[in-house]
């Protein structure tokens, strides 16, 4: 969970440069929120009202905006924040600008300093976040008035940040191996799975209450599927019929349905499956009116997958977990101590 300079001074990062930061498309969820009625995202110039003063510091609606785009990303994209998430959002980015303030005072408490040789490479790290110079220099503009001095004093104060983060929570979250597998002796259910099968499929699906010529007709097609599926010799081969000829949801994935629970699927399947060894095609079933076949590409008995298996997903888990819970017992450390007011 290393803090990488990019996460550190991500928030610096202003609307100038925001559409060369989003994905050219929110993941499902998000995109159907941000399809949702939307307040209209303020200009970045016209913002510059305090909103929250950190024992001396105060902090404005610009920084605030900031950390609102690192909750969600995708407003400007989508012209703005989702009108029943906005207050959600600002409160989760106010949470934000206010921990990591308290954080860089802490690290001026403890007496902490920035090399001069780790500063230049945090510059050129976060220069390189830009696609030309021109940019850049808007971005300065924007953010700086114009002077460099300022935005190094900005990429000093995220160095800072990091380097208590670091200390304090980072290299404490770690998880060792032994820890990892004590959890997992612990919780042996969460490592036991089902039979599963790992199956590519091609099916033929005629319009509901159809003629006995439309039905003949999609036997035709599903015969002749089946035997150039027979033909084919890869997972590729078959995946590439599946595109052309399937009527299924899975034909745009190369039909591969992954693996697949025992339970999730026909006894017929199930059935022919259990018979067959990976890379054969099956023969023709037949559901009702539709027809299918399948490409097995891999069958795993129920059991526990072995400790070598999970031990870097458990690391994995168990490390996000202690780094949210340090996290959390900084930010509420620092804020025991700490006036905060709203302005």
């Amino acid at each position: 969970m290393k803090l990488e300079l990019a996460a550190a001074v991500g928030i610096l990062m202003g609307l100038s440069v925001a559409n060369a930061q989003v994905p050219a498309h929110a993941p499902a969820p998000m995109a159907k929120l941000a399809s949702a009625k939307t307040t209209p995202a303020p200009t970045a110039q016209a913002i510059a009202r305090p909103v929250v003063k950190v024992n001396a510091s105060i902090l404005t609606d610009r920084d605030l905006l900031r950390a609102m785009y690192t909750v969600f990303p995708y407003a400007r994209q989508h012209n703005g924040f989702p009108q029943a998430l906005e207050p959600e959002i600002r409160k989760a980015g106010l949470e934000i600008i206010i921990f990591e303030e308290l954080v860089y005072q802490e690290a001026k408490r403890r007496g902490l300093t920035v090399s001069p040789s780790r500063l230049r490479n945090a510059e050129a790290e976060f220069r390189k976040q830009f696609p030309s110079q021109e940019v850049y220099e808007e971005f300065l503009k924007l953010e700086a008035n114009g002077s460099r001095q300022a935005m190094r004093e900005k990429i000093r104060r995220s160095l800072l940040i990091e380097s208590v983060l670091t200390s304090d929570v980072e290299r404490k979250s770690v998880v060792s191996v032994a820890e990892a597998r004590a959890y997992y002796s612990k919780n042996p259910k969460q490592y036991e799975h089902g039979e599963t099968f790992n199956i590519q499929t091609i099916s033929i699906i005629p319009p509901a209450n159809t003629s006995p010529q439309v039905q003949n007709e999609a036997r035709k097609k599903a015969q002749e599927a089946l035997r150039q599926a027979k033909a084919t010799k890869s997972y590729r081969e078959f995946g590439l019929l599946a595109e052309k000829t399937s009527d299924d949801d899975w034909r745009v994935n190369m039909g591969d349905r992954k693996q697949v629970e025992r339970d999730m699927l026909p006894p017929p399947l199930v059935e022919a499956a259990l018979k067959m060894k990976p890379g054969e095609v099956s023969d023709l079933l037949q559901f009702g009116s539709n027809y299918t076949l399948f490409r097995l590409n891999g069958y795993t008995p129920a059991g526990k997958a072995e400790f070598a298996a999970v031990q870097a997903q458990i690391q994995s888990d168990l490390q996000k977990a202690r780094f949210n819970q340090l996290r959390g017992e900084l930010h509420q450390r620092l804020r025991k101590t700490a006036t905060v007011n709203g302005l």
